[in-house]
């Protein structure tokens, strides 16, 4: 089975299985070294605020979350966030978890190409990744690190839009 590692709002159970319908085997908080979190690829569908992305950079460390789950919930959470439209494109990144100094396994994730240093998530969002961090005891710097990133107010429309895109990507019971 594979892993899939979270780094965004993923994280957090409640976005992988309620807002995804994702029903994992398990969750190990991990880092994956040679990768960086940055938190400016903009949306694709008109909805405000930046997001995170994992970009390839030797010198850091990425935190997040390995999720044990299906072939179908890989290929689930891969068209829910836009790697047939290319908004994102799967990467394999070895990952280290933290619970054990065992050797890092090989996870997939997401990347994208798709940047804008200009653009700030918005507090609802990152108020995503906080609580998926802290739900997986991911370490107290990185939390830190989550606070201090600079945000965004949501604007009303955007709310109305984010309704849609849940009922998009929201999937029955298996």
């Amino acid at each position: 089975m594979p892993f899939y590692f979270a780094y965004g709002s993923n994280m957090q159970s409640a976005t992988l299985r309620g807002r995804r319908g994702i029903e994992y085997r398990r969750a190990l908080p991990g880092r994956a070294v040679g990768w960086r979190l940055v938190l400016d690829k903009p949306s694709l569908l008109g909805v405000a605020g930046a997001y995170a992305n994992l970009i390839e950079d030797p010198s850091s460390v990425a935190y997040g979350v390995l999720f044990d789950v299906s072939e179908d919930d890989l290929a689930h959470i891969e068209l829910t966030e836009g790697v047939l439209i290319d908004n994102y494109h799967r990467v394999i990144v070895p990952v280290e978890p933290l619970a054990s100094a065992g050797e890092a396994v090989h996870a997939f994730s997401l990347s994208s190409d798709r940047r804008d240093p200009d653009s700030k998530p918005t507090s609802r969002y990152m108020g995503l990744l906080i609580e998926g961090a802290l739900e997986h005891r991911l370490p107290p710097k990185h939390i830190e690190f989550l606070r201090n990133i600079p945000t965004c107010e949501e604007p009303i429309e955007s709310l109305e839009m984010r309704a849609a895109i849940d009922n998009f990507m929201r999937r029955e019971s298996k």
